[in-house]
């Protein structure tokens, strides 16, 4: 597997992702062009085993399965990431008038974004609109592929402090310009319009957010390295999903899943705190003609990888890291470990994990904060609270984490593409928490 090459494709599924919305209809193309038949929730579903299907719920999560032909070991394998990345949503009443003939848009933060990285760069919207057409409300991706709006800093004749560290007020400092008298109030919403060949009378609604138009890049002398937006947590995405469609495994069910809302706790309708999961394994269990008991022992035998990124130690600050519990660009994959269960890794999980990297022949790191800092949490533990099954968290290292633009290092994806690739091959029979049997 060429490193270069797969570095270039996960840049462009970064770059057709601008929004979570655009991430699943992106996720959804590389599933249908591998035939995957997608059933909806609101309809009634008839799974046949040895095929392979997905479901989304709010067009911003995803759930994708492949059925085995006989599941004679009947249970799930699983590998979830997340869809969505910090950012600033535009409220829906955008446009802020002056000074002057100044036009700003209103915005509001999402996640925990690095503010200072927002300023002096070109940036655009993406999302979705819902347009009334008919006698109907349907939902449009829009993507305005122009850079149209910039955050621009004080200059520091006007702000000497600025480099001493300056606290920014996001209902004041953090507003895109838009324009300086080229356009009206009234016009946001004609260039939405414009931009879907509609009407602004059409409009009803609208969830949409701002974009770092950098393109993502790979660089370094000895080109090492990738940089992008939203390599946290889209390179996860990618390369699980990758994985997910070369893997195979006849004797049980493969699922990859791909949930919204993680940068703001995961707790709604589509997030790996929601229903989702549990509602798609227990309608799929139902569909193939098992009992409730089965689904839960089916359950009581699974596997899921959390795969959600982890912190590279910085050039700069080393002492911002663990003194042994520290990863580095291009040295394989991480496990992610926290005594306070923010993360789900613990020695059972590690072990199944460990053994599925040396059966593929990936390198293996481990991450734990240092005693005295704080760390943040992910996806796993919090759809364990509806479905609870033997987990790993896991991710791939990276620097800026929740910056605008990130890094990375391009042997990672790779490691990551056959590592996971092996654990949707092999089958991982799961015994309690005393045994654990693997047969390729």
């Amino acid at each position: 597997m060429n490193y270069l090459e797969t570095s270039k494709e996960l840049l462009e599924f970064i770059r057709k992702s601008a929004s979570m919305f655009h991430t699943i209809d992106t996720v959804k193309s590389y599933l249908d062009a591998e035939n995957f038949i997608e059933i909806r929730e609101g309809e009634s579903w008839n799974i046949e085993k040895g095929k392979n299907y997905y479901t989304t719920r709010n067009d911003s999560s995803v759930i994708a399965f492949k059925v085995g032909k006989d599941l004679s070991d009947y249970h799930y394998q699983l590998v979830a990431s997340h869809s969505d990345s910090p950012t600033f949503k535009v409220k829906s009443i955008p446009e802020l008038e002056g000074p002057g003939d100044y036009i700003k848009l209103n915005v509001e933060v999402y996640g925990g974004p690095i503010d200072s990285v927002w300023f002096d760069k070109p940036l655009t919207i993406a999302g979705r609109v819902l347009v009334e057409e008919k006698d109907e409300i349907v939902s449009k991706l829009l993507y305005i592929d122009k850079d149209i709006l910039i955050i621009p800093n004080v200059a520091i004749h006007m702000n000497r402090d600025v480099n001493k560290g300056y606290n920014y007020n996001r209902q004041v400092d953090l507003l895109p310009l838009f324009t300086t008298g080229a356009m009206k109030k009234g016009d946001y919403d004609k260039m939405i319009a414009d931009e879907l060949g509609i009407k602004v009378d059409q409009i009803i609604s609208k969830d949409l957010f701002l974009v770092n138009r950098q393109e993502g890049k790979i660089w370094g002398y000895k080109d090492e390295f990738i940089s992008s937006p939203k390599l946290d947590d889209l390179e996860c995405a990618f390369t699980s999903l990758k994985a997910f469609i070369q893997g195979s495994n006849d004797k049980a069910v493969n699922v990859y899943c791909c949930f919204d809302n993680e940068e703001v706790g995961s707790n709604t309708k589509q997030g790996a705190m929601s229903t989702l999961l549990h509602d798609t394994l227990k309608r799929l269990n139902a569909s193939l003609g098992f009992e409730e008991e089965e689904y839960h022992k089916a359950v009581a035998k699974s596997f899921l990888i959390s795969a959600d990124n982890a912190h590279a130690v910085h050039p700069n600050h080393k002492e911002l890291t663990d003194d042994e519990n520290k990863t580095f660009m291009n040295k394989g994959i991480v496990i992610k470990e926290a005594a306070n269960q923010k993360y789900t890794s613990d020695a059972f999980s590690q072990a199944v994990f460990k053994k599925i990297c040396a059966l593929a022949d990936v390198p293996v790191q481990h991450f734990a904060n240092r005693s005295n800092m704080q760390g943040g949490s992910t996806l796993g533990n919090l759809s364990n609270t509806q479905v609870s099954l033997h987990a790993v968290d896991i991710g791939l290292p990276q620097l800026a984490m929740h910056s605008n633009y990130e890094t990375a290092g391009v042997k990672d994806p790779v490691y990551m593409i056959k590592a996971l690739t092996k654990y949707y091959d092999l089958n991982i029979k799961i015994n309690g928490a005393s045994k654990i049997s693997i047969e390729e």
